[in-house]
């Protein structure tokens, strides 16, 4: 869906591979689950918002793990956004739409 409407998308099967990739890539914006195998999209986060390297990049998580002081823990760490599942897709396009927006 993200590639169709126009966003090079890179996947991770987990937690430390998506660390591996963010290091490497360095986008505009990092999507992931707070639910990750090896490292966990809380500790990605702290990582993002830790690391010089990745100064601008936009967090936006994605999660099952719906409940208020979950999603307050994710923005805390430094998400930009955190969207519950389900979400709509055009909600989530809209999202990263106003989150790639605010980098210019």
């Amino acid at each position: 869906m993200l590639s169709n409407a126009g966003y090079e998308v890179i996947t991770a099967s987990d937690g430390v591979l998506g660390w591996a990739a963010l290091e490497d890539l360095k986008p505009e914006l990092a999507v992931f689950d707070i639910m990750l195998p090896g490292l966990d999209g809380y500790e990605l986060c702290r990582r993002v918002r830790a690391a010089p390297m990745l100064e601008g990049v936009k967090v936006l998580i994605l999660s099952a793990r719906g409940l208020d002081a979950e999603v307050a823990r994710g923005l805390q760490l430094g998400a930009d956004a955190y969207l519950r599942k389900p979400f709509g897709t055009r909600e989530l396009l809209e999202t990263i739409k106003s989150l790639l927006e605010e980098r210019k």
